[in-house]
């Protein structure tokens, strides 16, 4: 019997490969054996799935906090926004990444317009143990969306367990129980958040009061090694009340600077209520046979009630001299929304695998699912200017109109629908040797009905990896598929506030090459990792994003194409302590209407970001780590209802560094004995994080003003926060 136990490069596939060889000489019969991993809670097949330390993600300084703050370190992900814990992929919008927890799709908040607004990710890092993230070219048991996968598993706890966290921004308690023959596991954790100082740090004079707050349980019962039954539950309640009083902005060139100064009048109140619930049968009769039954239930409730007047003065000033000119516009706007959303989701799953040997892997799955969607929408902007609302008909100030009074836009909508949505899929995965090659193959389809739009999309996908018997470690793998985007609420909406049912999916046709190169430096092993893409779309429906809120024109009227390249360079820059480098260059164009092509509104460019972590040699409790992020200016886009070939205004560079230091007095993995009360505490950590340590004035989106002497529309700049200096306490009892 012969073992190889492969490098990290072969560690993805985490399945077990065997090669039985007979010689003609003699009777007996060698069989060799290559270790890929062992199998664990998590596994997957996918030669496309990047894995990720559930341990470093809760120890990331950032103010979304999450699982989402250190996927953002990736090249292939975007966001330019600290405040939210969305992300862009590879050229895709924040609606086309799916995500998953233990293999059962969720659902985010859907009228969140403000990054400010979103409060806590449905992800609790405390409760999580395997992250697998996959930017694209996925297996075809992900559903359908045309940019990454994102699938999460919560831990079972072995024993009693109690941790927590307080900060000045908020705090979480976890406690994990487990019967003495661990039959029973359960887990519960709450979470509340107040980013109200974080806010504060805006340049603005205004009264935030966002309150978030969520309850999580996952139960486990196992009958025998063959049977087990889990159940996940999930509340959660976000409220966000916003009072504006004023605000000023100065922007503009050297050579024309500019001020706006605004004045508000009126308050917003928001309102998400999110509530899930999964139960899940997983039987495994044999080491061949795995099934699994999964039944779901999503709701959500949302009201986003607003309604605020403002005035503004915009003044220019002599560049010279930096005295205000005479000549300057003054207007004024009101904002209006009473917005109801009820979503209501409930289906069920099945999925089996089949392992007829240690090489080869066939799954299977259905998936049922009935939806129930209530949108109530009243909405409209009106915008004044020296006396005139806009749009207005061009004509002499200086003589009175009796013309009607124009609303900005208005947006009307009462719709009620109750689609029922299936789905299947099958894949086939086989590893194999090609010569002295290793060779792995996962390949399949997945086909879907939504009866709202009578539509049925097939998707095809496969993955390719060989790793040739060189001295240099090296793999090389190869994705892709057509991958959809199947619409639900935002993409069937329309801008007049209707559901369109004759909308149909986007669609992307995707191929990646990539390659994954393992060495050693100084003893310490390093990963480079380079990955090139392209995408070609259709059927695309253009849209409008403002800070974080898309808005669908409703029509399948574009057309487009991606390209990039990402590199990530990962291992121990400090021995025994993983952090990495990533960049990227990416482009993305859409063509509407065949007027030719144009920057999409997350045409990312290039893009740098790092994940460093480090302790001090002599005094290994002082621990730090750093987040830095560079990212070129996104294509604000239009304003809504506007020709988005005439705006194309890009962002500033978005520039952040973010910096947690903590010192442990108490880890019970250094063998340290403590004694009396401290002897309860497996962790006890005390920790600073400075957000924006170098207090940037990122921007987020353009607020657009209208003057009516000149027809001009001024992208007046949104900013986000600045520094903000946190404590946290954190501790582990076991």
């Amino acid at each position: 019997m012969k073992k190889l136990v492969l490098p990290l490069s072969l560690m993805v596939p985490m399945l077990v490969f065997s090669q039985t060889k007979k010689r003609d000489t003699t009777r007996t019969t060698d069989i060799e054996e290559v270790v890929f991993q062992k199998k664990v809670t998590g596994s997957t097949n996918d030669l496309t799935t990047v894995k990720i330390s559930a341990k470093d993600a809760q120890n990331v300084a950032s103010v979304s906090g999450g699982i989402e703050a250190i996927i953002k370190t990736l090249p292939y992900v975007n966001s330019n926004t600290e405040l939210s814990s969305q992300y862009m992929v590879r050229g895709g919008n924040y609606d086309e990444n799916l995500i998953y927890i233990n293999d059962i799709e969720i659902y985010r908040p859907f009228l969140i317009r403000n990054s400010q607004q979103e409060g806590l990710s449905i992800i609790n890092p405390d409760m999580v143990s395997t992250v697998n993230f996959s930017a694209g070219g996925f297996e075809p048991r992900y559903g359908d969306k045309m940019s990454s996968a994102l699938n999460i598993y919560y831990r079972e706890p072995e024993k009693f367990e109690l941790s927590g966290e307080a900060s000045l921004i908020g705090g979480r308690l976890t406690t994990g129980l487990a019967s003495k023959n661990n039959k029973l596991t359960a887990l519960f954790s709450g979470r509340y958040r107040n980013t109200n100082l974080v806010l504060n740090t805006l340049n603005e004079d205004t009264d935030f009061n966002p309150t978030y707050y969520d309850f999580q349980t996952y139960l486990n019962y196992h009958f025998s090694d063959k049977f087990t039954m889990s159940f996940i539950g999930y509340y959660s309640k976000n409220e966000y009340d916003m009072i504006p009083k004023e605000r000023s902005v100065d922007f503009g060139s050297l050579q024309k600077p500019i001020n706006l100064s605004v004045f508000y009048n009126g308050k917003e109140n928001d309102q998400y209520k999110n509530m899930m619930g999964t139960f899940s049968m997983n039987y495994k009769p044999s080491d061949k046979w795995r099934f699994t039954l999964d039944s779901f239930s999503y709701q959500n409730r949302e009201k986003e009630y607003y309604t605020i007047a403002s005035s503004y003065i915009l003044q220019t000033f002599d560049p010279i001299t930096g005295n205000p000119i005479t000549s300057y516009d003054v207007g004024g706007q009101i904002e209006h929304a009473r917005n109801d959303l009820f979503v209501r989701t409930y289906g069920t799953q099945f999925r089996t695998r089949f392992s007829p040997n240690i090489n080869t892997d066939i799954e299977v799955g259905f998936k049922f699912e009935k939806e129930n969607l209530r949108d109530l929408t009243n909405e409209y902007k009106l915008v004044d200017s020296s006396g005139y609302s806009i749009p207005h008909p061009v004509d002499d100030p200086r003589f009175p109109n009796a013309s009607d009074l124009d609303l900005f836009y208005s947006i009307q909508g009462n719709n009620h629908i109750e689609p029922t949505r299936l789905s299947a899929y099958a894949q086939y995965s086989q590893k194999f040797y090609w010569g002295s090659s290793k060779v792995f193959v996962n390949a399949g389809a997945r086909v879907a009905h939504w009866s709202f739009n009578d539509e049925t999309i097939f998707s095809p996908r496969a993955q390719f990896a060989i790793k040739p018997e060189w001295d240099t470690d090296m793999l090389f793998r190869i994705s892709g598929g057509i991958y959809y985007q199947a619409p639900f609420y935002k993409e069937i909406k329309d801008l007049n506030g209707n559901f369109n049912p004759n909308i149909k999916s986007q669609r992307s046709i995707q191929a990646i090459l990539a390659n994954d190169y393992e060495f050693e430096f100084e003893d310490r092993p390093f990963k480079l990792t380079t990955e090139l893409y392209y995408k070609k779309m259709d059927h695309l429906i253009p849209y409008y994003m403002d800070n974080v809120r898309i808005r669908y024109s409703g029509k399948n009227n574009a057309t487009g194409y991606a390209y990039g390249i990402d590199t990530r360079l990962f291992g121990e820059f400090v021995p025994g302590i993983d952090s990495w480098l990533s960049a990227s260059y990416a482009r993305t164009y859409e063509n509407i209407d065949g007027r030719g092509d144009i920057p999409r509104s997350t045409d990312q460019r290039f893009r740098f970001s790092m994940f460093y972590q480090d302790y001090m040699p002599k005094f290994p409790s002082m621990r730090v780590n750093l987040t830095l992020t560079y990212a070129m200016g996104l294509p604000n886009g239009a304003p809504v209802f506007t020709d988005p070939y005439q705006y194309q205004k890009t962002l500033p560079s978005y520039k952040r560094v973010d910096i947690g230091l903590s010192k442990v007095f108490i880890d019970r993995k250094d063998n340290k004995k403590t004694y009396g009360f401290w002897g309860n505490f497996e962790e006890l950590i005390l920790g600073v994080q400075v957000f924006n340590a170098f207090n940037i004035n990122n921007t987020v989106a353009n607020q657009w003003i209208t003057d009516a002497n000149t027809s001009l529309m001024y992208p007046v700049p949104v900013r986000l926060t600045g520094r903000f200096f946190n404590v946290k306490l954190e501790f582990k009892i076991k």
